[in-house]
């Protein structure tokens, strides 16, 4: 079989074609031929050797997310069977309940071997079945993006019909923010550094986005928006360059849900976390509940995820290239096999 491994962390060209033998699987385990496959900030971090303190296993397999079929299972398994469609959650054993340094340790495509490969073999209780309405390339968007966003409106004081919410910029998290947000019945401000963006943005769902460029006093905006009293919930993907403005545009007892270190290092001032008692809660994607649960709305909504471009196996490190451009908007696939 095919698959892409790491061999040295040195950039998007280290990404290298390999071949393997197709594993097989043991008690408890499923072997999947893994159709599609997409990427997420983290996978970039990776392959640049930015990713952790003490970075990624040598010749480690990338990529979190992916989709395919049930081709062989082990002994003792009873939660698929061969024909099944499913995705692999984001951490192995993050089953349900809080997350702790075991479920970090398992990983894809950081701990362990990740998902780009043409066949991978994964405990049972790792595997979640896609929304019947989804196809291959739709469903491998699911794993780290939309569980994270997920777990960020309704992972802690949810988010309720009729509340506000901001989500920045249009990378895969924040537009199933925006459209788990949409199918609550919330309102979503978005911002955007683009006014092409901003018009998709706006089709997607957005009552109201402002030009991060043309406004950097966004924060001002998106107050006078809300009569000054601020939104309800912020799915903050900058991390420390736009958390202070963050924190400005969420209402007093309001919440921000910590994802992305996309920005700058700056330092925080903690006064303002503590005068308006904001909820500052770290998001480190899921788990298999989390997912189980998101993948019941989504199905009942027949909600489908909002798709960049799709790229042949052979095309992976163009892929990468496209994510390191940030001139897409939604998700980046790569397709595996025919």
């Amino acid at each position: 079989m095919k698959l892409y491994r790491i061999p040295t962390a040195a950039g998007i060209d280290s990404l290298t074609l390999a071949e393997a033998e197709t594993p097989r699987p043991k008690r408890g385990q499923v072997l999947i031929r893994v159709r599609a496959t997409s990427l997420n900030y983290r996978d970039l971090m990776v392959v640049k050797g930015q990713y952790g303190r003490g970075g990624v296993p040598e010749n480690i397999v990338p990529l979190s997310d992916g989709a395919g079929e049930v081709v062989e299972i082990g002994e003792d398994v009873e939660r698929v069977k061969a024909g099944d469609r499913v995705a692999g959650i984001f951490m192995q054993n993050w089953l349900a309940g809080p997350p702790t340094s075991a479920h970090a340790a398992s990983a894809l495509g950081g701990a362990i071997d990740g998902m780009l490969s043409e066949y991978v073999v994964l405990d049972q209780n790792g595997l979640v079945p896609i929304p019947d309405h989804m196809s291959f390339e739709e469903a491998a968007t699911l794993p780290c993006a939309a569980v994270t966003a997920w777990n960020a409106l309704f992972g802690g004081r949810p988010l309720k019909p009729g509340e506000t919410v901001l989500v920045l910029g249009s990378g895969g998290v924040s537009l199933f923010a925006l459209q788990f947000a949409r199918m609550t019945g919330a309102r979503v401000i978005a911002t955007s550094s683009s006014d092409e963006k901003i018009e998709k943005l706006k089709a997607f769902g957005a009552s109201d986005c402002v030009n991060y460029r043309a406004r950097p006093d966004w924060d001002k905006a998106v107050r006078d928006l809300t009569g000054d009293s601020g939104v309800d919930h912020v799915v903050e993907v900058g991390g420390p360059g736009t958390l202070p403005l963050s924190i400005d545009s969420v209402r007093i007892g309001g919440s921000i849900a910590l994802i992305g270190v996309l920005s700058d290092n700056h330092r925080i001032d903690p006064s303002p976390i503590l005068r308006k008692s904001i909820n500052l809660r770290g998001i480190y994607v899921g788990s298999r509940e989390m997912f189980e649960a998101m993948n019941r709305a989504i199905a009942t909504q027949e909600m489908r995820p909002v798709i960049d471009r799709v790229f042949p196996f052979a095309e992976a490190q163009d892929a990468y290239r496209l994510l390191e451009s940030q001139k897409h908007l939604g998700k980046i696939v790569v397709c595996v096999g025919d």
